[in-house]
This record gives structure tokens, sequence and C-alpha cells, in this order.
């Protein structure tokens, strides 16, 4: 007996930003790279690291396919040197509410916070400290 089987396309619309911290001293920056899912304002996935190709590639690459059906991001070069969506927006007009939710960790994590006395002296505790933040409130 064949089985059959459903297959649905998911399209949704994302925003995707990154945001500056630091660990130990603000000349090694570590930077949080995330993909906001526009309506319910849930983060779909995030990674951490330089701001390069090579981790916003990461980024992508944690995301199911043709999942993002429209993506919207500022004009940042790594943004336009990968193709992964049918639709790519780009403009700082269509960022608002992921740049909301930068504001939103930077004033509930201290160690996002661009002048603090509370800083993370390892990339593994800056990466879990955050990491956990993320996956508790706002997955």
């Amino acid at each position: 007996m064949a089985r059959n089987r459903l297959e649905v396309d998911i399209c949704i619309s994302a925003q995707c930003d990154e945001q500056w911290s630091f660990v130990q001293a603000k000349s090694q920056q570590r930077w949080l790279w995330y993909v906001l899912e526009k309506t319910t304002r849930k983060v779909l996935a995030f990674t951490f690291g330089r701001r390069t190709n090579a981790t916003f590639q990461r980024l992508i690459d944690l995301l199911p396919d043709r999942l993002i059906d429209r993506l919207e991001t500022d004009d940042w070069k790594s943004y336009t040197s990968i193709r992964f969506t049918p639709i790519h927006c780009i403009g700082k007009d269509l960022t608002w509410r992921i740049e909301r939710k930068n504001l939103d960790l930077r004033t509930r994590i201290k160690r996002l916070a661009r002048r603090t006395i509370c800083f993370s002296k390892s990339e593994q505790m800056h990466d879990a400290v955050i990491g956990r933040f993320i996956n508790l409130y706002f997955f």
C-alpha cells in the first residue's frame, strides 16, 4: 500500500540583521546574526561569529530549504553577495522590526550594551548566555 505524502511550501516574510558585541575588549568583536519572522516576531535561526560572508552563510544553512519567501535586509554587502531566496528586499525602512528587537536585546542583556561593565571573558560563555536567552524568550 503506497502512502501519499503531503508536501507544503511554507512562505513567510522574514528580516535579517546582525548585532555587535565584544568579548574581553572592544577590539575582539563578536557579531550576533539572526533571522526574525516578521509577523510573529519569533527568531527562526541565529549564529555568532565575525561580520563576514562565511558567518552569514552559516546562518542561512541553519534555515530549512524553501522556508522564506521574502527576506528584508539592510544594505550590508554580505546580504547581496549570497543569493538564497526568490525575493530579497533591501532598505532600512523595511527592517524596523528587527532593529527594535536589537534594542530589546541590548536592554535586557547587559553583555550586548555598548557601555557596560558587564562583559564576557570567553566566546563560549558569551554565546551560551545570549543563545540561552534567545532560546527561552524569542523562539
